[in-house]
C-alpha cells in the first residue's frame, strides 16, 4: 500500500510539473505598437518570438494599453474607435471585440466581474454584467490615472497628477481614504506584483518597486534612456517594460529580473509600449 501511495504521489507531482510547464509555454506578452501602421494590440512570446498583430483598428483609430484579466482569457484595452476613447474587451486570441464604456486606462478586478477605469480624471468602478458604476476616487480629485486592482481585491493603487509632482496612492477598492505611498521623481503607473506584496512603478526615467506601505523603495532600471510601463511576470520574478533613448521614442520591449540586473531586449521595429503578461 505504501508503495502504491508513493507511486500516486510521484505521478501527481509529475502532472503538476507538466501542467506548470504547459502554462509557461502558453504565456503571452501583449502590448500596443504602431509597427503595423495605426496603433494596435500585438502579442509576443516571453522569449521574443511569435510576434502577432491581434487588433486592426481603422484609419486614424488607436488601440492601446492592453491588460489581461486574472486568468488570462480576456484582454481589456483602450480604443478611439468611433471617435471617443472607450474601454473594449477581446478574447485572448484577439477575437470578439466588444465596447464596454467611455474611459481609458482600464484594469480588471481579480474575479473578472468588474473593471476600474479613468474617466474625466476620476476613477470609476464598473460591474460588467449590470453596467452599474460608482466613482471611487476621493471627492475633488480629478487628476487620477493608472488604477490597478490588488490581487486580493481589497485595494486599488493609482497615481494623482499634481502641479509640482505626481504621487502614488493606495485606497480601498470601494473608495475611501487614499494613503500616499510615494511622491518623488514623477512617480506614476503603479502595478501590483502577483502576490500583492510589491508595486512596480515608473519615474520620469526609470522603473522602481516599492511596498504598498511605502517601504523598501528600490531602483530596478539604472540604464541610460527612459524606461516606462513596468509589469510583473505571472510568477513575479521578472518585469517587462519599454525603453527608448528619449521620451519621444521609438520604444522597444525589454525584460529584467524583478530584483534588478541586466535587461534583455524582446522587440525592435516600430514603437512598442504598454506591455502586460499572462
Amino acid at each position: 500500500m505504501k508503495t502504491y501511495v508513493r507511486l500516486i504521489t510521484v505521478a501527481l507531482f509529475a502532472l503538476t510539473i507538466s501542467a506548470a510547464t504547459v502554462r509557461a509555454e502558453d504565456q503571452l506578452i501583449v502590448f500596443s505598437s504602431n509597427r503595423g501602421g495605426e496603433w494596435s494590440i500585438w502579442s509576443v512570446k516571453p522569449n521574443g518570438s511569435e510576434i502577432r498583430q491581434m487588433t486592426r483598428p481603422g484609419q486614424d483609430q488607436q488601440d492601446v494599453d492592453p491588460a489581461f484579466c486574472a486568468d488570462g482569457s480576456r484582454i481589456l484595452f483602450t480604443s478611439t474607435r468611433g471617435g471617443t476613447a472607450g474601454l473594449w474587451i477581446i478574447d485572448r486570441d484577439g477575437e470578439n471585440a466588444k465596447r464596454l464604456c467611455d474611459g481609458d486606462q482600464g484594469a480588471w478586478s481579480p474575479d473578472g466581474k468588474e473593471i476600474v477605469c479613468r474617466r474625466g480624471g476620476k476613477l470609476v468602478r464598473r460591474e460588467l454584467t449590470s453596467g452599474k458604476e460608482k466613482v471611487i476616487s476621493p471627492a475633488g480629485w480629478d487628476k487620477c490615472s493608472g488604477p490597478a486592482w490588488s490581487p486580493d481585491g481589497k485595494s486599488i493603487a493609482f497615481a494623482l497628477l499634481g502641479d509640482q509632482a505626481n504621487a502614488i496612492y493606495v485606497m480601498p477598492a470601494d473608495g475611501g481614504e487614499a494613503k500616499k505611498i510615494y511622491d518623488k521623481q514623477g512617480a506614476c503607473q503603479p502595478k501590483w506584483s502577483p502576490d500583492g506584496k510589491s508595486l512596480v512603478y515608473e519615474t520620469e526615467t526609470h522603473i522602481c518597486t516599492i511596498n504598498p506601505n511605502g517601504t523598501k523603495n528600490r531602483l530596478i532600471t539604472y540604464y541610460g534612456g527612459v524606461q516606462r510601463f513596468g509589469r510583473f511576470s505571472p510568477d513575479g520574478t521578472k518585469i517587462v517594460f519599454c525603453q527608448a533613448a528619449s521620451p519621444e521614442g521609438p520604444w522597444e520591449l525589454y525584460m529584467v529580473p524583478a530584483a534588478g540586473g541586466a535587461a534583455r531586449k524582446l522587440t525592435e521595429g516600430g514603437s512598442d509600449m504598454y506591455p502586460d503578461w499572462k
